[in-house]
């Protein structure tokens, strides 16, 4: 098995952020991939694939704070609600 390049597997976690299935969720994960992705450590961007195994539903319950995320996503998920605010 190949490991990704970290070039591929950003454009990988752009390509998922666009396409969640959701139309919500698809403006505010890009927005927030499009922003903060290049930018990101190993650790962040790890988490942040694991985040976008969560489904929909989920997702934009937790980025509206109308349910209690699960505490690993916590500071990530306050930073996508911010990032979609502004």
């Amino acid at each position: 098995m190949t490991q990704e390049s970290s070039e591929s597997r950003i454009k990988r976690l752009k390509m998922r952020s666009m396409r969640r299935g959701i139309k919500e969720m698809d403006i505010i994960l890009s927005a927030y991939a499009d922003g903060h992705l290049t930018r990101m450590s190993e650790a962040q961007i790890t988490l942040y694939d694991a985040l976008l195994e969560e489904n929909d539903q989920d997702l934009y319950s937790w980025v509206t704070g109308q349910t209690k995320p699960p505490e690993r996503f916590e500071a990530m998920l306050s930073q996508i609600a911010q990032t979609f605010q502004n």
